[in-house]
């Protein structure tokens, strides 16, 4: 594909996606949320990939939205839109339901995982992505903020969903109305940073993580346990203890069952199958 604003790479078992406009910190366009996305489809449908990695290029991460995208919104001048359906792609496990078809509530239903590796400046936007990532590998000296308060704005696309459960309803909302800036480290105390990094190795660690989990541990078991991670947020405990006795179910019909208790008591690493996004 013709990608302007990212960079994609595939070195097995790992998927890098690169945010690729350093000169504005990585900042969102309608292009590059438009190949993000693609990008991540071509992820999921490829045998080779474990897991995925997002990080920026340069000195950030993603600022947010593009501020000449957003002026140009605000004020009614944004010109013709783009073209650009030929990024137009599926992806993702519909039976997530309804819950995950919102905003960035796709990242949750792709059938890999997907680490954010902050390496820089995230902001608004950016973080709200990367909030909705699975696993954030954030470098000592990223700095954040929410900055929806200080552009008159409300906690977008599943921050007000996310961030409560991360850090807790009082961080998220001392987060969100003092947008006030934040390092890696303090990320790390309140919950948002799963993995605090030294500057430098945020993608380096995130992709040295899927090479372990790919040796390691069933892709099919990853994609189930991610599915009920998030769907059972949205459950009370009874509904949630019975999808997971049903799939425990499946489970141990499956060729990973038999390869995992084999590997085992072989005392051999597992040779467990791979998966694709079908």
């Amino acid at each position: 594909m013709g990608y302007q604003h990212i960079r994609y790479e595939v070195s097995d078992p790992v998927a890098t996606i690169t945010l690729d406009r350093p000169e504005a910190l990585n900042a969102f366009t309608t292009r590059m949320l438009a190949e993000v996305r693609h990008a991540l489809a071509s992820a999921e449908a490829d045998e080779a990939v474990v897991g995925i990695v997002i990080t920026g290029a340069g000195r950030g991460f993603c600022p947010g939205m593009d501020m000449n995208a957003l002026d140009s919104m605000g004020s009614g001048d944004g010109g013709a839109a783009e073209d650009l359906s030929e990024f137009d792609t599926d992806l993702g496990d519909k039976a997530m339901g309804p819950d995950f078809e919102v905003g960035f509530g796709y990242l949750m239903t792709i059938r890999k995982p997907i680490i954010s590796a902050i390496n820089g400046a995230c902001a608004g936007l950016g973080l709200a992505f990367a909030l909705m990532t699975d696993l954030r590998f954030v470098e000592r000296q990223a700095k954040f903020s929410t900055a929806f308060s200080q552009r008159g704005l409300v906690a977008e696309y599943g921050t007000s969903w996310m961030l409560p459960r991360l850090a807790g309803s009082g961080a998220a909302l001392d987060l969100l109305w003092s947008a006030r800036k934040f390092d890696g480290e303090e990320a790390h105390r309140l919950g948002l940073a799963t993995h605090l990094v030294e500057t430098g190795e945020s993608a380096s660690a995130a992709q040295e993580y899927v090479r372990q989990i790919a040796a390691n541990s069933s892709p099919k078991s990853l994609q189930v346990m991610k599915a009920q991670v998030y769907r059972h947020l949205n459950m009370t405990l009874g509904p949630a203890l019975e999808e997971t006795n049903r799939w425990m179910g499946e489970s141990l019909k499956r060729e990973d069952f038999v390869e995992g208790v084999r590997s085992y008591i072989e005392k051999r690493p597992p040779g467990f199958k791979r998966i694709s996004g079908e």
